[in-house]
């Protein structure tokens, strides 16, 4: 049983009123500036130019972050901030997927700015309060507690107590049921406890630089805390350097149409649409609403696209047993698992009732959340692990810990394969067997993390840090080690094999982050279905998909609901794939909130201010070159001569039809070179085909003409437009 703790365990340190105002069209025109060091309290005014150049969201986010600091600020600076930023959509409750913020930061990966949506009440409670976002800078001498109290306005600072624990699902419960109670006594009343959510990031992200920001919610049926992620980039990784042990948020009141929307009746009517989609679809479609996105186990596996042994192969005859309805049987079903508010496609499943098998909580029944499709693969297949709970192990220690679930399944993959490859043995692992499928190993590692010992700190240091280390230090070939590395920028791939999709190699590699599938996963498109077979073809895929994507960070909305569920009539459109009866409908909400004019170009307009400024921000960070945007090649071909061999039929006759090389009497290794040059030739003409679409020069840099037409001429982005140009 853990300790129950009240508000008079915490020490305040200091308080500050702020106006509760009212949202007007989606929009407050202010945003909250907090500074850890100084606890200090800055209520910050939204310009209009601000508004009509970046929208809100991620737009507001890289605006802020820009500001409050320089080319050389690194993530662990104090000037370095964590923005929370809403949108003018999010919190509405009669649209499904609205309630998402999106979290900037200088990422401790990439050292660029790293941007993750996330779930939960945090983002609409904040924004409830009249706020458009969140800044958390400066830096702390002793852990901190935050609370923003939207219902009494002020902004609390409490010193975290001696021993609390920082364990996520542990510190997020105490801290609702605290912030929801009074002096006296902690909170049992299901009303006070929805009222808060806190952010947080467990012991894992005190140690490793790919930390997550949890937020929590408080689910009334399963009378405790849930957690979703902020999950890439090291954001949780910045919480904990500043000090920050958790920013809590109370609002009290949710109801229909509190960002004041323009004209209420027509999204209560696009939510209701849409809501009889979900219901009428769902089972016929993704069921979403019983797998969640589990339901790509098997599609993937079918298509050669699940990353198994360190994304070596794309399949496995074992697929089956961690395939969607595995899952399903697991997941407690008939609960409203959504992550917000009135979101019918509710997604965010869980297992209830896990008995832990390892760790400091071994023994005890847990709900883990999830695992979602990049979790189960990521710490399934691609460890070449295909036991059930032992995915869910890894899941639900990631989540407490604060430990991204992507990165850390890519990095184990990379480390059981420098294993495999004799580069690690049990000396240099301090006695942990990373051997395929052995979970258990992996989640020593994890506990390691937490703990800030042994490999697990080295390990948890990310794959680009490793590759360079194994070559430095145990002689590993180095140009191995970078063909198996898979990251991008410094972030690790997530779970989608890239091989045989040209376009899906820009998709992952030819983003301003990293290679993370939330900007365009054209894999179907281009390799399944071949809608996109030129060049050009490719390049306005990786035009348009990227900026139609990032829309939805723009506004606070989920990206699920736009094509995990599908009109069933969608084929009688000609780019079916873009689903254009549900862009319509995303239109058409954003006027009916904001009650601003706009059309389909109009929406892609907003995207490229917001996604050219932040290639913009790259530069400025010294990054943001034509260099920084390659794959290590296992993303692009075959490395190893099995990796080869397992496609051979495929890979021969690729030679013979598309590069015009007979394969007969050729080596292996010889016609590993020959896939390979074809291949390399093949990204360099497809980035100057993106980088043209884009209005880029050949180096990757917006054009002083480019930057005019789409409205962000700004004299501060043109000065480093010139001094790019002139290096």
């Amino acid at each position: 049983m853990n300790r129950e703790y009240t508000l008079k365990d915490m020490k305040l340190l200091s308080e500050k009123a702020f106006d509760i105002k009212a949202i007007r069209h989606g929009y407050a025109m202010r945003t909250m500036h907090i500074d850890a060091g100084s606890l200090e309290v800055t209520e910050k005014a939204v310009s209009q130019e601000m508004k009509e150049k970046l929208t809100g969201g991620k737009g507001f986010g890289l605006r802020l972050l820009w500001n409050a600091t320089k080319a050389e600020t690194r993530w662990d600076d104090p000037e370095n901030e964590i923005v929370i930023a809403m949108g003018p959509v999010c919190g509405n409750t009669n649209y499904p997927g609205s309630g998402k913020s999106l979290v900037v930061s200088l990422s401790p990966m990439t050292g660029i700015p790293i941007d993750s949506n996330v779930g939960g009440y945090f983002g609409p409670y904040l924004k409830f309060g009249g706020w458009d976002a969140l800044e958390l800078q400066g830096k702390a001498n002793k852990d901190l507690i935050i609370c923003i109290d939207n219902v009494l306005g002020k902004v609390c600072f409490y010193e975290a107590p001696d021993g609390i624990p920082r364990d996520t699902h542990i510190l997020s419960d105490i801290l609702t049921r605290a912030f929801a109670g009074n002096e006296e006594a902690p909170s049992a009343d299901p009303d006070k406890l929805q009222a808060i959510s806190v952010v947080s990031a467990g012991r894992g992200a005190e140690h490793s630089p790919m930390g997550v920001l949890n937020f929590s919610l408080y689910d009334r049926r399963r009378k405790g805390i849930r957690v979703k992620q902020a999950g890439r980039g090291g954001i949780g990784s910045v919480l904990r350097n500043k000090h920050i042990l958790a920013v809590v948020c109370r609002y009290e009141g949710v109801k229909q149409n509190k960002n004041d929307a323009a004209d209420p009746a027509a999204v209560q009517r696009l939510g209701l649409k849409l809501h009889r989609e979900i219901i009428q679809n769902d089972d016929m479609q993704c069921k979403m609403r019983r797998q969640g996105t589990a339901h790509l186990m098997e599609v993937m596996n079918d298509y050669d696209l699940l990353p198994t042994k360190n994304h070596k192969f794309g399949q496995d005859p074992r697929g089956n047993e961690i395939a969607s309805w595995v899952w399903e049987k697991l997941f407690s079903q008939n609960l409203p698992d959504g992550c917000w508010y009135g979101c019918t496609l509710a997604c965010a499943h869980a297992v209830d009732g896990f008995e832990l098998k390892t760790g400091p909580y071994k023994g005890q029944r847990v709900c883990v959340d999830g695992p979602e499709y990049e979790s189960a693969a990521g710490l399934g297949s691609n460890l070449y692990v295909f036991d059930p709970e032992g995915i869910l192990e890894l899941n639900f220690y990631c989540d407490t810990y604060g430990i991204d679930t992507i990165s850390f399944g890519t990095m184990c993959g990379f480390l059981m394969e420098c294993r495999e490859l004799g580069i690690l043995d049990k000396a240099r692992t301090d006695g942990i067997e990373l051997e395929w499928g052995n979970w258990q190993a992996a989640a020593q590692i994890l506990h390691d993390m937490a703990d800030g010992k042994r490999f697990g700190v080295l390990a948890g240091k990310g794959v680009r840090f490793l590759a360079e280390y194994f070559a430095k230090e145990y002689g590993a070939d180095p140009s191995l080690m970078k063909d198996i590395a898979m990251h991008g920028k410094g972030l690790e791939q997530s779970e989608y094999i890239s091989k045989e999709s040209l376009a899906q190699q820009g998709g992952y590699y030819l983003t301003n982050k990293g290679p993370q599938h939330d900007e365009a996963w054209l894999i179907f498109m281009d390799m399944v279905n071949n809608k996109i077979p030129s060049f050009e073809d490719k390049a306005e895929a990786l035009h348009y998909f990227p900026m139609f994507r990032t829309w939805f960070g723009l506004q606070g909305l989920c990206k699920l609901p736009w094509n995990d569920i599908e009109p069933a009539d969608n084929g009688k459109w000609p780019e079916s794939n873009k689903v254009p009866d549900h862009v319509f409908n995303y239109i058409d909400l954003y006027k009916a909130v904001t009650g601003e004019k706009l059309d389909w170009d109009g929406l892609i307009r907003q995207s490229e201010r917001v996604y050219n400024f932040q290639r913009l921000f790259n530069i400025r960070q010294g990054k943001g070159h034509r260099k920084d945007d390659y794959p290590p090649y296992r993303a692009m071909g075959p490395v190893l001569e099995d990796e080869y061999l397992a496609r051979e039929e495929r890979y021969d006759k690729q030679m013979l039809d598309k590069m015009g090389v007979d394969p007969k009497g050729k080596s292996v290794q010889e016609k590993i070179r020959i896939t390979r040059e074809y291949r390399f030739a093949q990204y360099e003409l497809l980035v100057d085909a993106v980088f043209k679409r884009r209005g880029w020069s050949k180096n990757g840099t917006p054009t002083p003409e480019h930057l005019k037409e789409i409205g962000m001429d700004m004299p501060e982005l043109l000065a480093l437009v010139k001094l790019r140009e002139q290096q």
